[in-house]
């Protein structure tokens, strides 16, 4: 999936965030959103995903070939997988029944256990997500948005609470899941978007 932004703008009251931004976000290629705390990186990256409304311009979701489902506003999350740390899991699951029930709105594209073994949580399969720490639960979301069956991928500050060994994981990640995918790095650490092709800094749209 392309992703295009017409003159994209958003405000808060009379507060502009970012205005005019045209970009065209191309499957198979790699984007970091940068720019300081605060600077509109996160809400970008929502009004990408179609979680947050734009106060001016356009963004569309369009089919990478002619060949591919034709996308619509309302069917464009079926094709977004999104990790950040702010997004809730339910915590009363267990991982494993997690993400079967994420996989009930995107499939994945390996078996529960197997993508659990991957990110290190194959001892918490059957654990409740409450009694998780921090650095779990966020393998447990970098996996749900890996391993959906998406041709977007959408990350904000993906290594969030993670550890050396967490850090090493979300590389390897990048490197093995994110083949012909579009993938757009929201960030201010180069540890999270080191890989990416693009660059775009959030404060050339002032």
């Amino acid at each position: 999936m392309n992703i295009i932004l017409k003159n994209t703008g958003k405000r808060y009251n009379r507060e502009w965030i970012f205005r005019n931004i045209n970009y065209t976000f191309a499957q198979g290629s790699s984007y970091a959103i940068t720019g300081a705390n605060g600077s509109g990186k996160s809400t970008l990256l929502q009004i990408i995903a179609g979680a947050s409304m734009h106060s001016e311009g356009e963004i569309k979701w369009a089919a990478a070939s002619q060949t591919s489902t034709k996308i619509t506003p309302e069917n464009s999350y079926t094709q977004i997988a999104f990790a950040a740390p702010y997004l809730e899991l339910i915590e009363e699951f267990t991982a494993t029944e997690m993400l079967s029930f994420h996989a009930t709105f995107k499939p994945l594209t390996a078996p529960a256990a197997q993508i659990l073994q991957i990110v290190g949580l194959q001892k918490a399969a059957n654990k409740q997500i409450r009694y998780f720490s921090s650095g779990m639960k966020q393998r447990l979301k970098l996996a749900q948005a890996f391993f959906s069956n998406t041709s977007t991928l959408l990350l904000d500050e993906p290594i969030t609470n993670l550890d050396e060994e967490g850090i090493e994981l979300y590389k390897k990640l990048l490197q093995n899941y994110t083949v012909d995918r579009l993938v757009i790095v929201s960030s201010n650490d180069k540890q999270e978007y080191a890989y990416c092709e693009h660059i775009i800094g959030i404060g050339d749209y002032k």
